[in-house]
């Protein structure tokens, strides 16, 4: 129980102490493996692609192929892919630490506008910290309120929905459930892009040659979810034209590509590492890379983007490659967050 509980007034001496209410803001990554070895790749992996948010196939199709096939294969190929990023010092993949700072300058931002009427944590969707401890955790502290933030710009099924499901299971274990709301998507809020475009900014003043070309890359999804109506397709394609507008380009300086296809469905196109290609062949020799979908940097981006797709640039004749890191802990993206969470705390506190 907190240091700062008490018995209600006018409650009879036997009535446990509570404590003081507070208001939780709770933001949510993807997640990330305990560690690079075999079985901790191989827990985070089933948790990871056994979601129906993530693989919607039929159960009876799809867990025999994962548990006999992929998750006996795939932990060593993601295992050393992660063992290439690790942030050893700490032990723990650049995800975490990144979003361990993004928690602490939320928590530092937000304290000014409220003192210590806030309380802010994070979890993640897939391994640890859990979305369930860390609920348990904020009522259990006196969080009567809690705001559910996925740290995802652009709204998808697999990465939104799935979170904020994994938030309303936690739900369900409590005796005394605080009031909820969750985060909107933000792919279109003017500090969002800003804190976007100054990243761009910042990377090509630091190229050694200007990019002809600054490619968007974002997380794809198999296509036929944009025909069953989610809405992640035309969301980035905004964000893309949204940057673009604020960075003052004509159409031709930017384009928007998706990554990280996976199993034999047809997936949003153009896929980025056959991109980056074309236009190394096309005569596009310097090109820079941003990730405007990950708020912070992971597997997907400092592995991906970083070593493969750059790979598939170089081989196809390219000669600058520049890749432009997310947004991470930056004071541009602390601010726009503290904005979006400020307005939807709107009501509850003032």
């Amino acid at each position: 129980m907190p240091a700062d509980a008490s018995r209600p007034p006018h409650a009879p001496a036997n009535h446990p102490a509570l404590p003081r209410e507070k208001v939780g803001v709770l933001i949510a990554n993807l997640g990330t493996p305990d560690a690079t070895d075999y079985w901790s790749m191989r827990r985070y992996l089933n948790e990871f692609l056994s979601d129906r948010r993530v693989i919607d196939y039929p159960r009876w199709k799809w867990q025999p192929i994962l548990q006999a096939i992929v998750l006996t294969i795939r932990p060593f190929k993601s295992g050393a892919a992660y063992r290439t990023i690790w942030n050893t010092e700490a032990d723990e993949s650049p995800l975490m630490t990144i979003t361990k700072l993004q928690a602490a300058k939320l928590s530092e931002s937000l304290r000014d506008r409220y003192g210590d009427t806030v309380m802010v944590d994070f979890c993640m969707r897939y391994g640890n910290p859990s979305t369930r401890s860390k609920v348990r955790a904020m009522v259990a502290a006196g969080c009567t309120k809690i705001l559910f933030c996925p740290l995802y710009p652009q709204y998808a099924g697999a990465t939104v929905a799935t979170a904020n499901d994994e938030f309303f299971r936690a739900l369900r274990d409590e005796t005394w459930q605080p009031a909820t709301r969750t985060l909107p998507p933000y792919f279109d809020d003017p500090a969002y892009i800003d804190a976007l475009a100054q990243s761009v900014e910042r990377g090509y003043a630091a190229a050694e040659s200007e990019p002809d070309i600054l490619v968007c890359s974002y997380h794809g999804l198999p296509q036929r979810y944009l025909t069953e109506g989610d809405p992640y397709h035309c969301q980035c394609q905004k964000t893309t034209r949204l940057l673009k507008e604020r960075l003052g380009w004509a159409d031709d300086r930017i384009i928007t590509t998706f990554q990280s296809k996976f199993g034999p469905e047809d997936w949003l196109q153009p896929y980025t590492v056959e991109e980056v290609a074309r236009l190394a062949d096309s005569g596009k020799k310097r090109v820079a890379v941003i990730a405007p979908a990950f708020s912070a940097d992971c597997i997907e981006t400092l592995e991906e983007i970083n070593e493969e797709i750059r790979e598939s640039f170089e081989h196809a004749g390219g000669e600058r490659f520049t890749y432009i890191p997310c947004l991470n802990d930056d004071s541009a993206h602390i601010a726009a967050l503290t904005g979006r969470i400020a307005a939807n705390l709107r009501g509850w506190l003032e």
